[in-house]
């Protein structure tokens, strides 16, 4: 049995786990394959950044694959989130604490449909302060940990499906399709101000990017099960 051709590409999508950054897993997957392959120069790299509070789909590539991470990071993508109506955070989601609470009790699940259907199609969004985002070759979040002040320019974003799964008060449970670029957790500050309240994320997970799905997904310790046997398979072929 010939052993995994990494050098010339290969593409892997890993489930992401809770509370890993994207890079983590990117610096993972070099060290199996390092390993497996004996070469230290495969390049490895991913296509679209999971906040590290998300879990799912993280497409990565690997060798030559590397030339296709941007034609995949464009690809349309698949979200499911929870939102807790009610209360903000300076990041949108949990990586920090509640700084101001609302009242959520006038929203219902009819309201919370027309409040959506407001934000389909091609919009202008803020990104979140604690992001990835460049500004003058800093990460947003470098500035944001500091407490500097950082002006965050709005950014054109299409969200092209809106579907709300769930409402049991404050959690909103919702299905969205979007283009790159879409924060989740604007999104979720951006439906609590318009539905008069206010609004952070608790939960999210990539489902889709482009023709890949999570279901299809690994989880790193497969993927590591999976070189031990194929490395098995080449030593005993060669016996």
């Amino acid at each position: 049995m010939n052993r995994i051709d990494f050098e010339n590409g290969y593409v892997l999508p890993v489930d992401k786990p809770y509370g890993w950054t994207s890079a983590d897993v990117v610096r993972k997957v070099k060290a199996l394959v390092k390993r497996y392959t004996g070469k230290k120069n495969i390049k490895v790299g991913h296509a679209g950044t999971l906040d590290p509070l998300a879990t799912g789909l993280l497409i990565v590539c690997i060798g030559k694959a590397t030339k296709q991470s941007e034609v995949l990071q464009a690809q349309q993508k698949e979200y499911i989130a929870e939102i807790c109506f009610g209360a903000t955070t300076p990041s949108f989601d949990l990586e920090k604490d509640i700084d101001t609470r609302y009242p959520y009790e006038h929203i219902t699940a009819e309201s919370l449909k027309d409040t959506m259907n407001k934000f389909i199609g091609t919009i202008e969004q803020v990104p979140p302060v604690f992001s990835a985002k460049l500004i003058d070759g800093k990460r947003a979040y470098e500035y944001a940990r500091v407490g500097e002040d950082v002006q965050m320019r709005p950014t054109l974003i299409t969200i092209n499906q809106l579907e709300l799964v769930n409402y049991t008060p404050p959690i909103a449970e919702i299905r969205v399709v979007c283009s790159k670029g879409t924060y989740i957790r604007s999104l979720a500050r951006d439906l609590g101000t318009e539905a008069n309240s206010g609004a952070h994320l608790v939960n999210l997970r990539r489902t889709v990017n482009g023709n890949y799905h999570a279901k299809d997904a690994i989880t790193i310790e497969d993927f590591i099960t999976m070189l031990q046997s194929e490395s098995g398979n080449c030593e005993q072929t060669h016996q």
